[in-house]
Formats: C-alpha cells, structure tokens, sequence
C-alpha cells in the first residue's frame, strides 16, 4: 500500500474515532439526566463586542453570553476557553470553586464547537486580556462533528462555499461580508424609502419571462397543467405599477438566468429595480451617483474605497460618455462616420471583431465597446446613448436616429447598472417586441417574446418614466473588496457532488 493511501486511511480512522467519543459524551449526558439538546432557550444579555468596545464601563458587571467554544485550555482547578458568538470572541477563566465541582467536571469533557452559555463578571486578567470570570458554564448543544484544523481553518473554496456554515465559524473575515451585505441593502432600503419610493413585490413564476436578453429556467405548475418560466427580471410587472399610478417603485428580489459561472455570475441573483415616473435616464443617473455614494459612506464609512490594487472614488461626479465617443476614446473607430451594417462588419473583420450575420451595425458598435472601452472603466463612469438594436425596451433619442436612452453603469470595468428612459409609446413597443419574436424563432434563445398583458397596460397609458436595475451582488462584491461573486452569496450554485 503506499504511503499516502495508508497515511489517509489512518486519518479516517482517527476522525471516526473522535466522532465515536462526541456521541458516547453525548449519551453520557443523556444517561445522567442533562440532554443538551432538551434546553429550549438561554436568556443572553451581551455579544462579545458589547464588552470588549466599552471594557471600562462593563469591568466588573455580570454579563450572560452564549456561543460556540473555539480552544479549550484544561489547567487543573482552572481552564481557559474561547468563546465566540456573531459579533467576536472573547476569553472566559472557568474555575471549579466557582462553578462547583460537578459542573467543572462536566465542562472538561466539553468539545471544541460545543455551544455554552455563560454567565459570570467581566475582568482583565494579568496579561491584559479582557474575559469572563464564569460563575455558571452550561452545555446548550453538542457539537457532534470536528471543526477544521484551528491554525489554518477552512481554505478550500469548494468546500467552503458547500458548507458555508463551517465557513462563517472558521473565518470571522467571511462573516464580515456578509454583515456587510446586509448593511447595503438595509442602505438601499433607506435611501430609497427617504426619495419616496415604495418596496413591491412582483411574481417569480411567469408565462412570459421578459425584460433583459437571457434564457429563463422552465418548470411546470401542476395545478394549472401550464408550463411556467422563473423570471429573468423585475422591469414588466414593475412598469405596470407605473401605470397603476405607483409613481415610485422597487424591487429587491432574486432573479434566474439560464447561463454559466463564472467569477461575475451566478444563475440566480439579487437585482434591484426601481422606475420613478415623470424622470428619464438622466434623472436615474444622479439617483444612481446619490445612492453610491451614500451607501459607501454608511457601509465602508468612507466615499472612497479599496477594491484590490485600485482606490474608487464615488466622492467625485461619476463621469458620463456617450457609447460612441468611448470606442472613440479607446478603440480609435468613430461609428458616426460609418455609414450602415455592411462598412461596419468591414470595420469589425478589419480589427478581428467576430460577430454573427443578424448583427446590424449597433450590434458591432456594441461588440467594439465591449472589446475596447470595459476594462478601462475603472472608476465610476456612465456611457450613455446605446444602439437601439440591443435596447428593445428603451425609448429613442428624439435628436439621433439609431440610438436610444439607455446608460450602463461600470466600475472596476464591470456593468454594475442599466438604466433606460423608458420606452411608453405601445405601438413602438409591439413593433420592437416583434422584431424580438423574429430573433427567437432564427434561434436567438435570450431574445424576448411578445407580452400581450404589458402591452395592453401601455395602451392604458404610462407617463414618462425612467427605470434601472442594480446587481445587488456586484455592488456587495465592491463594498467588501471580495473577488468573485461566490464569496458574496451565502449558498452559491454548486454542481451536486454526486453528479
């Protein structure tokens, strides 16, 4: 047998060992008549931070704090543990005379990852450091599995993002992140409600899966016998609350598409939409600078932040260009001087631009943009006025023929937002939609389909109205300078183990 085979059996054999003595101290208990798992709650009155942070006002006062055991250091009559709970860790001294004899016995045979319960009086010990002198040490739920090894945690990241509860005990750092996720959206909540705007809810399941150019995920309702879609975005239901007289309306809520992974997508996700009536897309620019810019400042406590070798700064005006002028600027190709689809394919096979023969030329405009100009928006920029060919649901610039207006939102080089003047003429719209239905039946699998039910709601009437989606993941991904999008989601898509 060799070597490493023998040395991986022997460590299973150690491991199974260890969860074999867990589940014999857990009979143990049970025998004698203290079952963990039967204490139904523990009246806590402080986190760990509410000591640590204010010491000389908590020094000597009783405190009652729970959390999951981290070390364990048994010294006769005497032992230290750690212990931590969601805000940090803190050092309690567990002695018998104070606790009594049974109960210093019973703590002894503790585990590293049991939850205790501790009530006893704050104090510094002799080296400096802030702890909890017990005078009570109980067992509120065995832990019946082995923690990662202490000094290097848990670092695999398949393993780390399948059991993301390891993960958020292991490394106090990946917690953070995700308090702070929850920071930006409590952020956005506020923001948004002061502006005047009001949080909706609109459906998952859909017959029609509209409003952004992607495959929606398809499943079946029983009870209706109709096949249904999950949604792709918020924007239709969202539009027809305009219509409805909601002047102001958002969304937070996840959404599905039916593509790949990478470090920057996810097959489900948190978007936020919102449509504010009697604006255009320039009104959803200053919102969208305003709402940075206050978020950065309430989560990071700073406009200016780090996210790896760059330093963003959302206390300046974000800059604005146009789509042209940017493959202009970074590509050297002026697009107003190319005369239609044919002089722009020849331009694109000219720079190795690949593109397919539906493409007209705002769709090579819009190739060339991607190709050239993304990576180069680093700071907070808005490019404006895109091609009416990649833009269905957009309302046309009154003074240029061919484009629409529609900004995206880029930092890091990254789409962070869409936003268009919002598309209310129906007649406009139904043609649109139906040059959509074309792109779908040549094979076009992310175009959209025809919605009878949104065009009946514009025929109804929908004032102007400017609109835009956030990807909330993305902005969390800025704000906690973290590289990939897994490591802002909790439970990222995983291919199952077993497939």
């Amino acid at each position: 047998m060799a070597q490493n085979e023998k040395g991986k059996i022997e460590t299973q054999q150690d491991v199974s060992q260890l969860l074999k003595v867990r589940h014999e101290k857990l009979e143990e208990l049970r025998q004698s008549g203290k079952d963990p798992f039967l204490i139904t709650k523990y009246d806590v009155t402080h986190h760990t931070t509410d000591i640590t942070d204010h010491f000389e006002e908590m020094e000597g006062k009783e405190v009652v704090l729970a959390g999951r055991m981290m070390f364990k250091r048994v010294m006769g009559k005497a032992s230290f543990c750690n212990i931590q709970d969601l805000k940090g860790r803190i050092q309690a001294y567990v002695a018998r005379d104070l606790i009594g004899e049974d109960s210093y016995k019973d703590f002894k045979k503790y585990d590293v990852g049991d939850i205790l319960g501790i009530r006893g009086s704050v104090f510094k010990t002799k080296t400096g450091e802030i702890s909890i002198h017990a005078n009570e040490v109980i067992l509120l739920s065995k832990s019946l599995q082995i923690l990662p090894e202490k000094f290097h945690g848990l670092t695999d990241t398949d393993t780390r993002y399948r059991q993301r509860y390891v993960d958020l005990i292991m490394n106090m750092d990946v917690r953070d992140t995700f308090v702070k996720r929850s920071k930006v959206i409590r952020s956005i909540r506020r923001y948004l409600d002061d502006q005047g705007f009001m949080e909706v809810e609109t459906p998952m399941l859909v017959s029609n899966a509209g409003g952004a150019a992607a495959r929606p995920f398809e499943t079946h309702f029983n009870a209706l016998n109709e096949d249904v879609k999950l949604r792709i975005s918020l924007e239709l239901y969202l539009k027809r609350l305009i219509v409805g007289g909601l002047e102001r309306v958002y969304e937070i809520g996840r959404v599905f598409r039916n593509e790949g992974v990478d470090t920057r997508h996810n097959p489900e996700f948190t978007l936020m939409e919102l449509y504010q009536a009697y604006t255009d897309y320039h009104g959803m620019m200053d919102l969208t600078e305003n709402l940075y810019r206050h978020v950065a400042k309430e989560v990071t406590g700073s406009e200016i932040i780090s996210y790896g070798e760059h330093a963003l700064d959302f206390s300046k005006p974000f800059e604005r260009i146009t789509m042209v002028d940017a493959v202009k600027k970074y590509a050297n190709v002026d697009f107003d001087a190319i005369q239609d689809t044919q002089a722009a394919k020849k331009i694109a096979d000219e720079h190795h631009i690949e593109y397919e023969d539906r493409h007209e030329k705002g769709d090579i405009l819009s190739l060339f943009f991607e190709h050239y100009v993304e990576e180069h928006l680093i700071q907070p920029t808005f490019v404006m006025d895109h091609p009416i060919e990649i833009s269905p649901l957009t309302k046309k610039k009154p003074d240029r023929e061919g484009y629409v207006e529609r900004f995206e939102f880029f930092i890091n080089g990254w789409e962070m937002a869409n936003a268009y003047t919002e598309l209310n003429d129906p007649i406009d719209q139904r043609k649109r939609f139906e040059a959509q239905e074309a792109l779908l039946a040549a094979g076009d699998e992310e175009a959209n389909s025809l919605d009878e039910d949104f065009l009946n709601a514009l025929n109804i009437g929908m004032p102007p109205t400017g609109g835009i989606g956030f990807g909330i993941d993305r902005m969390v991904m800025i704000m906690t300078d973290s590289q990939a999008i897994r490591d802002v989601l909790l439970f990222p898509t995983m291919k199952s183990l077993d497939k």
